[in-house]
């Protein structure tokens, strides 16, 4: 090899999965993070200095983790052991320690915390905490989830991604769904405002004016959003809304409709709706998987930037601020970006599921 050649970087499947974990998972120590993204650049046969403007780091440091990277592949990337006094905590409290919090738990309470095991080890909370540190133990932490169960799991994540990841001709794909009951809240006595070292002040208790429920499309390809807010939630409210999708999309698009499975559009009067109307071609979400409808996402905007701070003293007030922010946001519309191919949502479920699996099957 000439002499200033640099040696090519090819990944293996689970290596590239591994880097992309690291790269895209939000507790990942920024270096490791910042390494991954390094290696994978790499990977796609950029010189360093392509890299380098790419990741936005020096020649040196790109260059240092890519030769670490092909002697010691995904192992070179992690931090080496640094020098120091000796450890004075057996490897057998150690274990214990993690054998506790992974296998146990007080009498009082439903998890460990630090103190408590700390007195039930005989070591100091100090200790605890960096054995907790150490293997990733965060026993105050909880996340959620669910899995779906719908039978027609596989065809329906492909057949909306496949929507999401190259639309069809000729066709306007719209997110569409609910968010209910939306409170018009005021507080009792006026918001503090803030000031130079002093957070918004605002009371506990609040006075309720009544609900809305807003319905809303989401253009995947632009990111404009219809919107109509209506005072119930119900199929005649929701065969409104169609109308009005119905009459701001071109007659000669085709209007692919992504919805979740909520009774309200499976009645007798929507399917009818649906059937006068050939072009709208209704695009279920599994059962449980309500997350593949791209508005749930621009629905956390809304309740992020305009509801869970605002102060609305009546519905009226409420349903105008929904509008201007709707308004607003299609002055200059951006959608989201879909990133992840079917094959990859059903990989990482399945990884998800032998995790969690006891038999290992």
């Amino acid at each position: 090899m000439a002499r200033g050649q640099l040696t090519p970087l090819t990944l293996s499947e689970d290596e590239r999965q591994t880097l992309e974990g690291w790269r895209r998972r939000r507790s990942t120590a920024q270096a490791l993070a910042q390494r991954a993204r390094v290696v994978l650049e790499c990977a796609t046969g950029k010189s360093n200095i392509e890299v380098c403007r790419a990741v936005r780091l020096d020649r040196n440091t790109v260059g240092k983790w890519r030769q670490r990277f092909l002697r010691q592949r995904v192992d070179g990337l992690l931090d080496e052991p640094r020098p120091g006094a000796p450890r004075t905590i057996p490897d057998a409290q150690v274990e214990r320690v993690v054998t506790l919090t992974l296998e146990a738990t007080p009498r009082d309470a439903t998890h460990w915390r630090t103190r408590a095991l700390a007195a039930r080890c005989g070591l100091s909370q100090r200790t605890v905490s960096r054995i907790w540190r150490a293997f990733g133990l965060q026993p105050h932490r909880t996340e959620t989830f669910k899995l779906s169960r719908d039978p027609l799991f596989i065809a329906k994540v492909r057949d909306i991604v496949g929507r999401y990841l190259n639309p069809p001709d000729h066709a306007l794909v719209l997110c569409v769904d609910e968010k209910s009951q939306i409170q018009a809240l005021d507080r009792t006595p006026p918001l503090l405002p803030m000031r130079p070292g002093q957070l918004e002040r605002r009371t506990h208790d609040d006075v309720r004016h009544g609900t809305t429920s807003l319905f809303a499309a989401l253009d995947v390809k632009t990111g404009e959003v219809i919107g109509q807010c209506h005072r119930r939630h119900r199929a005649i409210e929701f065969r409104k809304f169609l109308d009005a999708i119905d009459a701001a999309v071109p007659r000669e698009l085709a209007v692919p409709l992504v919805l979740d499975n909520y009774a309200t559009h499976k009645t007798p009067l929507i399917r009818r709706w649906l059937a006068q109307r050939p072009r709208d071609h209704v695009h279920f979400t599994p059962t449980g998987a309500s997350w593949l409808n791209q508005v749930e996402r621009w629905f956390a905007l809304l309740t992020d930037k305009q509801i869970r701070r605002g102060v609305h003293r009546s519905t009226r007030a409420l349903e105008t601020a929904i509008k201007e922010y709707i308004a607003i946001a299609n002055e200059n519309p951006k959608p989201f970006a879909w990133t992840k191919s079917a094959d990859e949502i059903l990989a990482s479920i399945e990884r998800f599921c032998r995790r969690i699996s006891d038999s290992g099957d």
